[in-house]
């Protein structure tokens, strides 16, 4: 990068954080520190549950993964409005209601201490570790750049995030990401419009659309279902994205410290309601605007020369070793396919042949061959090295073909959201240590709430800071395990599915089973986690085939149905009978 691009990125991000720990003078107590004295507008709850979800995960992998698979990764989301209306019914108003910290202080009070601990701890091991990827995701901007070792630079990385997030609190991550946001959009917008720009003349906006639909890039609908009948393995679709991703999106937004802190921030129940019902409205069309920007990319390179690699700093590596003449040899086989596919694209678009449509979907499946085999040849040469160059399509493009200046925005750009979602989530990690742990299973009394003296509320404060460092450091020993997971923003959806279906399961027999008691409902949640993790390892070793989405809805289903029938032994009855919520 250039001097000005430093002095851009600098800037930027020097003049967030300023804003930030300006904003965010508080109480210093739990209330101010974790939830900004429930003082936040909708419109800050909203672009604060955008920015926690919109990580640098989503801004460095989302093009790229509709670069490399199309863009129906979007039907992941198309779940998530018919939930953020059974949240708003149901979820909300009660979290509201009861004036609480974290959601699982619910669960206790619903069923008892080991279900409120047990699903909070659930929570903590899911967050912690896809935390660790998120920290992860813009450390590999920092070792492309600089061409440091990736250990180095997840310590650099977390630990600004941890001094950032430690100081600030709940208030300085809700108005650090509402700056955020409206620079990422701007940012966005302008690397589209460029992508297009940068395109032949004569070759517009609609030209690029056909070229990426002939070549695959634009299936956003795909039903699953074949001659053989559903594929049960495919990871995105219509059916699972409605179905499994409504289910993921109930138990993200409802039961995860992240999210529901969000909006536990707000002035009142109106106020949550409007956040979460807007996130509903746009976060699909934005989704969909981050996987057309790769799908552009990809025309873009049916123009212009494409590497056959995107990560510069392992290639170079690789031209070091033996098999660096194996290695030319792809790379001008690629070359050639290369040279075809951009001739049959000119002519498709320029010359309006329709009849080469077909030649260039199978020009692109030729290319994406060569593209594997010499992934294959780098693994060899590069054994501890990440031969998935997803992560790193998009942020070659900034640094091959933006201009001076807006390369250092768009860097920027990808650190701000990932501290954004990192720093919330952070921040959900350390309330949950201290509510549900601390507080709970530490205190004499046995009691999170009540009267205390001011000594008490600092003293607590100060402990929370603690715990958001404890946990800064375990995520970012968590990001230095985070090579070679491929897609980072499946990785982490991965993750968090082998989880969530659960936690929901436990929340929606709170909500709807009123009979069902602690003991049946604490039993079926393990048998629950243990069913989901065994699909998991069936499905990794194509024992069965169930794609990921599927999880949340077997590890929900799962906890509902074997507490109910749980419930009908005596054994598992008790004389209390639940609370009415």
């Amino acid at each position: 990068m250039s001097s000005i691009d430093w002095i851009v990125l600098v800037v930027t991000l020097a003049g967030i954080i300023a804003y930030g720990l300006y904003k965010s003078r508080t109480s210093k107590n739990l209330e101010g520190y974790f939830l900004s004295n429930r003082s936040m507008p909708w419109y800050l709850v909203l672009l604060s549950i955008m920015g926690t979800q919109a990580s640098a995960v989503t801004f460095l992998s989302a093009p790229g993964q509709a670069f490399t698979d199309g863009m129906r990764f979007v039907q992941y989301y198309f779940g998530l409005p018919l939930a953020m209306v059974v949240l708003c019914i149901t979820f909300v108003p009660l979290f509201n209601r009861l004036k609480l910290f974290t959601a699982y202080e619910f669960l206790e009070q619903r069923f008892d201490l080991k279900t409120r601990t047990f699903t909070s701890f659930l929570f903590l091991l899911s967050r912690g570790l896809s935390t660790g990827i998120s920290i992860y995701a813009p450390s590999i901007i920092l070792s492309s750049l600089m061409g440091w070792d990736i250990f180095w630079t997840n310590l650099v990385m977390g630990g600004v995030l941890i001094i950032y997030t430690v100081t600030g609190g709940a208030r300085a991550v809700a108005y650090t990401q509402q700056l955020q946001l409206v620079i990422i959009f701007t940012g966005m917008l302008i690397a589209g419009y460029l992508i297009v720009h940068y395109l032949p003349e004569g070759v517009g906006f609609t030209d690029a659309l056909k070229v990426s639909g002939a070549s695959g890039k634009l299936n956003v609908i795909t039903t699953g279902i074949s001659e053989k009948g559903f594929d049960w393995k495919d990871r995105y679709n219509l059916i699972s994205g409605v179905i499994g991703g409504f289910f993921l999106a109930l138990s993200y937004f409802g039961t995860d410290q992240s999210q529901v802190g969000r909006y536990l921030t707000a002035k009142d129940t109106t106020e949550s309601r409007l956040g979460l019902l807007m996130n509903g409205l746009v976060k699909v069309p934005m989704q969909f605007f981050i996987l057309l920007l790769g799908a552009l990319l990809f025309t873009f390179y049916q123009f212009n020369p494409a590497p056959v690699f995107f990560n510069k700093a392992v290639e170079e590596r690789a031209m070091q070793t033996p098999y660096r003449d194996s290695l030319q040899v792809l790379k001008n086989k690629f070359d050639y396919h290369q040279a075809i596919q951009q001739q049959w694209s000119r002519d498709y678009t320029i010359g309006k042949r329709e009849e080469l449509k077909d030649s260039i979907g199978k020009g692109a499946a030729a290319i994406s061959k060569v593209q594997q085999e010499y992934r294959a040849v780098l693994k060899k040469a590069v054994p501890g090295a990440d031969n998935n160059d997803t992560n790193y399509i998009f942020l070659r493009f900034v640094v091959d073909f933006l201009p001076t200046g807006l390369i250092g925005l768009l860097i920027a750009i990808i650190f701000l959201a990932a501290w954004g979602s990192i720093a919330a989530a952070l921040n959900s990690l350390a309330s949950c240590t201290m509510v549900d742990f601390h507080l709970r299973l530490g205190s004499k009394k046995g009691a999170e709430t009540g009267i205390k003296t001011d000594a008490e509320c600092r003293r607590e404060y100060r402990l929370s800071k603690y715990y958001t460092l404890a946990w800064g450091v375990f995520c970012v020993m968590t990001a230095e395990l985070a090579s070679g997971m491929g897609s980072l923003i499946e990785a982490v959806n991965v993750l968090g599915s082998l989880f969530y279906g659960v936690i929901l399961g436990i929340f929606l027999v709170a909500f709807y089973m009123k009979k069902v008691q602690s003991a049946a409902v604490f039993t079926a949640a393990i048998v629950g986690e243990i069913l989901v993790i065994a699909a998991f390892i069936m499905d990794k070793y194509n024992i069965i085939g169930l794609g990921f989405l599927w999880l949340n809805v077997l590890g929900a289903v799962a906890v509902v149905l074997l507490a109910w029938v749980l419930q009908q032994f005596p054994f598992m009855q008790k004389t209390k009978t639940a609370p009415v919520v």
